[in-house]
């Protein structure tokens, strides 16, 4: 009898693969479906490719919008800015500049610091350094001795509208009355630093009122100096009074004052030129003793005639004052006592006594006929001379204004 299986070939018996295969062989397939899956793009990848596109769209459109102007008629197109012939021109002829520079730059640099250490080497001064370097010359200090010489003469230049000072010893000197310098006061005797002070500052009005007042010297009564005067002190507001009522030879206001027929001469500008020293002592009678000796230059030019021109009238002045302490001797408090005055009196017309100063001008015909000078010829800016003791002979001829 012959029996039939009912399973399928192959079932039979032990399987025909083995089971370490089957499981690497799932493993692996496993790994490559895995692997082979789509991912999704990182957030960055996803931000790089767009950034790209979007830049590769700008381009495109740019070049469209290139394309459509080229395509007009009557358009030029400039060469690229980096190359053509336009650029390399221009780049020649900036070669060609520098070149030309470095030629000319050295001699050219050499010259101006050459003119700029010395420009008197230029012909005619035109940058005017001579006048601006005399001018910007620093003041002199305060005088506090008397010189022992002459000043020397700066240069040589004529005093204009503009420079009224120019080549005088004056331009150097200070203004008006900031050159009155009181000196430190100190108790004298029975006076206190005070009343010194009083006494100084009343000496110093005095010679302001006298020299540098506009009224006065425009010829009009001296109010200011008359005001700090003693009218207790015999005869001495009698005396200033006639002086000025009618001058004489024997009786000249300007002994005292300095001023100017209006009619005749008139300051140039504001500025009148001082120069001096006070110091003070004790005195008689209770009383603190001050001297002065001060120096004063006046521009002047003619009323009529030429007003371009410039010249200059030199007084010196040396007063001794005194202030007396009122507890013991009879005095106006707080008024000077003059004891002695001394003048000296450069560029003005000789034995003219009508009470004016009058400058010697080469244009003016209205200056009053004088005497020929019969005194020595002096220098009015020589502080060093004694004028106290010096005897009077005449009216003589000065040097230089």
């Amino acid at each position: 009898m012959v029996f039939v299986s009912d399973k399928q070939p192959g079932e039979a018996g032990e399987p025909t693969v083995p089971d370490d295969v089957w499981e690497r062989f799932a493993r692996d397939s496993e790994r490559d479906i895995r692997d082979s899956a789509p991912k999704e793009p990182s957030a960055r990848a996803r931000m790089v490719t767009e950034r790209l596109r979007l830049q590769d769209a700008r381009e495109a459109e740019r070049a469209g919008r290139r394309a459509a102007r080229k395509d007009q008629p009557g358009t030029v197109q400039p060469e690229g800015w980096r190359t053509g012939t336009a650029w390399r021109e221009m780049d020649g002829r900036a070669s060609r500049r520098r070149r030309l520079w470095a030629v000319l730059g050295v001699p050219l640099a050499v010259a101006v610091a050459v003119v700029a250490m010395k420009p008197s080497l230029l012909p005619g001064d035109p940058f005017g350094t001579s006048a601006k370097s005399s001018a910007t010359k620093a003041p002199l200090p305060p005088e506090t001795a008397a010189p022992t010489a002459a000043p020397s003469a700066p240069d040589s230049r004529t005093p204009t509208r503009e420079r009224p000072f120019a080549g005088s010893p004056a331009e150097r000197w200070a203004d008006g009355a900031a050159g009155i310098i009181v000196p430190k006061a100190t108790p004298v005797g029975s006076l206190t630093k005070e009343q010194v002070a009083t006494a100084l500052r009343q000496t110093k009005n005095l010679l302001v009122g006298a020299n540098l007042a506009p009224a006065t010297l425009r010829g009009e009564r001296p109010e200011a100096a008359i005001a700090v005067l003693d009218p207790k002190q015999p005869r001495m507001i009698d005396d200033v009074e006639r002086r000025l009522r009618a001058p004489d030879k024997k009786h000249d206001p300007l002994t005292l004052f300095s001023r100017f027929d209006p009619h005749e001469a008139r300051l140039v500008g504001h500025v009148v030129k001082t120069r001096g020293r006070i110091t003070f002592t004790t005195g008689k009678d209770a009383s603190v003793a001050i001297h002065a000796d001060y120096t004063f230059v006046y521009p002047v030019s003619p009323a009529d005639g030429n007003a371009d021109e410039v010249t200059r009238t030199i007084v010196r002045r040396v007063i001794d004052v005194a202030f007396s302490d009122p507890r013991k001797v009879r005095v106006t408090p707080g008024r000077l006592t003059v004891r002695r005055y001394t003048e000296d009196i450069g560029n003005s017309a000789c034995d003219v006594h009508d009470g004016f100063l009058h400058p010697r001008f080469e244009s003016a015909s209205g200056t009053p006929t004088s005497a020929a000078p019969t005194g020595p010829t002096t220098d009015p800016y020589d502080r060093s001379r004694d004028i106290e003791n010096s005897p009077t002979t005449g009216c003589g001829t000065v040097s230089r204004v």
